[in-house]
């Protein structure tokens, strides 16, 4: 079903419906050129009627041959209502085409439905902003049926970024204020920090400032931890009074805490539990995020039943964080790791329906962690889930590319946008859609010029050029490196020098320059900042891909330094060094080698228990040739296993690289099929010295086991080893046999 609605009239009665039809309107203009008319006869015509019989958030369309009925209770349901028409709408100069029967009535699955929006110096975005772009903002999230914005007000302006216009409170007050213009609920995180844990008074009255300031306020939640280190007991004797200052100023707000627990707080979810389980009434709901005491199935089952559970998800980052890129097995290729870091641009729709489905069956709806806009994708999707768990992810993410870039052809900018999550899914180098995706969004700008007016369109560019500038270096780099390493291997050190010093060519220059200008464009159009030097955001973590993209992605950097040492060795000394160098991780028949970053832990053979955290520092600013890539992951978590096969019958040796710790324990073990190897301090073994001059960066020490012969069952190897209070970190291991000598003269 299609029908034009190009020659359009708009009717409404009344201040609520006038005002739905105001911002109706204005979407139309932006989108045409032209207003279409309230009064006269047309072709066409969408009424704004306001319907009691319609629930809060709810919406109900009519369509017949002259007209569309938009009814709801208040004017969110208008908005969401008139989003719908929107979304399903092609647009093409003037003309208005429907592309889909919207008639009927939606009711919100969810009853939270949200995003964070923190004015502070932390985000890659929000700081630059002014009181427009919220007011945009807002729009843009309800159009996916969002009810919720949350603002971040701080007391404090002390690490203020160049770029904000206003202070903290001052735009939290005037941000509030315009929530009220489209009805959207304001919330606000509030965590508490270090100097108020023992000085109630300067909390309460530093909270009291911001309730009595914000024009609006619907909910503040409190994180328990990330930040904030009050005991969990205190933490929630806090939380109470707090409620009672909130409700005594703004008495329809609600106040809602985290179970996240502060990493120095062992107890800390024991005490918060005992505190929530005495059932106070000014907590009125619990929220599920990063660094939780239990997984959210758990903490539903703990939390007593009085007390809703909302989510906060984290759709924003990408590395060291909650839910990683492919969060369920944690594989993200090492080298888009260390070129996109932790807030790249980074569409993941399959990947955030996943997590909904998992989700949503313990929770009441969700208000997402975000830090800017390189996740908007993520956002629409979130939000379209929250307002309908059963909606086809392919039609949301043609919708997000109708509503926002109506300016191209909505099918292939949806392509684009999977291609983009599906890019991530391998090496770079072995990644297809990377040139695929980057044509056709090519192709759209020379068709539609338009788009490169169009900040969103602009992102997914954005990050098209980056995936095939990472592609690109890795295969050259690649390549280099093997032809360098055969040139060792016929004693040509000098050759293999000059293989890796290859410069790149003029087509690799000129794609790598061809970012700069969008970052520009993208600073101009949205407030993005891709660089810490041009655009200021806050350090090289936040989503600064201009300073992270050219990270090494191959060892050519790090064998390059290998080099300037053997440079001061003699001669035939600097010819086995390289050789060494070279050979790092060759192992022979019935011998094996694992890295976290290159292997994977599906590699493993068997999957790790409970959830484990990896340590990434493939995106830092020590990624600069002091490491391998075999070395750009950690592994951190309380136990490690793996399954192993294909060893001789004879006596091994196992190396296993791990982060040095200060930390002490009596707890730490090894077992190599069920046989205990080692049991007690941190890590025991042998140190691998030499090896550790030659190969590893300071922060990271060897430990070296013996493995007999009669450890093996028919050639295979379990191998398990831990820690229950406080784990350990690892990048590799080798097993090698014991009288290799070529590993014997690594070390």
């Amino acid at each position: 079903m299609k029908k034009d609605f190009s020659k359009l009239t708009v009717r409404a009665e009344g201040v609520v419906c006038e005002k739905a039809a105001e911002l109706f309107l204005d979407e139309i203009e932006l989108r045409t050129g032209c207003r279409p008319e309230t009064e006269g006869d047309a072709e066409t015509e969408i009424r704004f009627v306001l319907s009691d019989a319609v629930p809060k958030d709810a919406y109900e369309i009519g369509l017949d041959e002259k007209a569309l009925k938009f009814a709801a209770s208040g004017l969110r349901g208008l908005i969401y209502a008139y989003s719908l028409f929107l979304r399903k709408s092609v647009f093409d100069g003037s003309r208005i085409t429907l592309c889909t029967d919207i008639s009927g009535k939606y009711r919100p699955a969810k009853a939270v439905r949200g995003h964070q929006c923190g004015y502070r110096s932390t985000p890659n975005t929000y700081d630059a902003w002014d009181v427009s772009d919220y007011r945009r903002f807002y729009l843009d999230i309800m159009a996916f049926g969002a009810n919720m914005c949350e603002h971040i007000p701080q007391w404090t302006d002390s690490n203020r970024s160049p770029l904000m216009r206003y202070s903290s409170l001052e735009m939290a007050e005037k941000a509030s204020a315009v929530a009220y213009e489209p009805d959207l609920d304001v919330s606000c995180w509030i965590p508490n920090s270090d100097d108020e844990i023992d000085d109630e008074e300067l909390a309460l009255e530093r909270r009291k400032k911001i309730f009595s300031l914000l024009p609006r306020l619907d909910r503040v939640f409190i994180p328990g931890g990330d930040p904030g280190s009050m005991d969990g007991d205190a933490f929630v004797e806090r939380s109470i009074k707090i409620s009672r200052l909130l409700k005594s100023i703004k008495p329809e707000a609600s106040l809602w805490v985290s179970a996240q627990a502060p990493h120095s707080k062992p107890d800390w979810g024991e005490r918060f539990f005992d505190g929530i389980n005495k059932l106070p009434d000014e907590i009125d709901g619990l929220i599920m995020g990063p660094n939780h005491v239990f997984p959210l199935e758990k903490m539903r089952r703990e939390t007593p039943s009085k007390y809703p559970v909302c989510f906060y998800p984290d759709i924003t980052h990408c590395l060291r964080c909650e839910y990683p890129v492919h969060f369920d097995r944690d594989d993200w290729h090492f080298a888009f790791a260390a070129a996109f870091g932790r807030e790249s641009v980074c569409p993941r729709p399959k990947e955030f329906s996943l997590l909904h489905k998992l989700t949503e069956p313990y929770v009441i709806g969700s208000v997402s962690y975000s830090e800017g806009v390189h996740d908007d994708v993520n956002k629409a999707v979130w939000s379209a889930l929250d307002f309908d768990g059963n909606a086809d992810l392919r039609e949301i993410v043609e919708d997000y590319a109708r509503l926002f870039m109506w300016q191209g052809d909505h099918k292939i900018l949806a392509e684009a946008i999977f291609g983009l999550e599906m890019s991530w899914e391998s090496d770079p180098a072995l990644a297809p859609q990377t040139d695929s995706v980057l044509t056709l969004l090519e192709d759209q700008l020379e068709r539609h010029p338009s788009l490169g007016d169009n900040w969103r369109f602009l992102l997914l560019l954005f990050r098209a050029r980056c995936d095939k500038i990472v592609k690109e270096r890795r295969l050259f780099e690649s390549e280099l490196t093997a032809s360098a390493k055969k040139a060792i291997y016929r004693d040509e050190p000098e050759t293999a020098l000059r293989i890796l010093n290859t410069p790149f060519d003029e087509g690799y220059i000129r794609l790598r320059r061809s970012v700069e200008p969008l970052a520009e464009k993208l600073f101009g159009l949205i407030g993005i900042q891709l660089d810490v030097e041009h655009y200021h955001t806050d350090n090289w973590e936040r989503g600064a891909t201009l300073d992270t993209i050219d990270r090494p992605v191959t060892d050519r950097a790090w064998l390059l330094k290998r080099f300037d040492i053997a440079s001061k060795l003699p001669e035939e000394e600097r010819k086995a060094y390289l050789r060494r160098v070279f050979g790092r991780n060759k192992t022979e028949n019935g011998e094996a080698y694992f890295s976290v970053a290159e292997n994977g832990l599906a590699e493993a053979g068997e999957r790790q228990e409970g959830e484990f955290y990896m340590n990434v520092f493939a995106d830092r600013p020590e990624n600069d040739g002091r490491c391998p890539t075999c070395l750009f992951k950690r592994y951190d978590h309380y136990s490690f296993v793996c399954r192993l096969g294909g060893f001789a019958d004879e006596d091994h040796k196992l190396r296993v690289t791990f982060a040095k710790t200060g930390r002490q324990t009596d707890g730490f073990y090894v077992r190599a099929n069920g046989r205990l190897i080692h049991k007690g301090a941190f890590y025991g073994g042998e140190r691998d010295e030499q090896f550790e001059k030659e190969m590893l960066p300071d922060d990271l020490i060897t430990a070296v086991y013996d493995l007999p012969a009669d450890v093996f069952d028919n050639g295979c190897l379990r191998l398990e080893w831990g820690e229950e209070k406080y784990g350990s970190e690892f990048c590799e291991f080798k097993i090698y046999k014991a009288n290799d000598k070529e590993a014997e003269s690594v070390k």
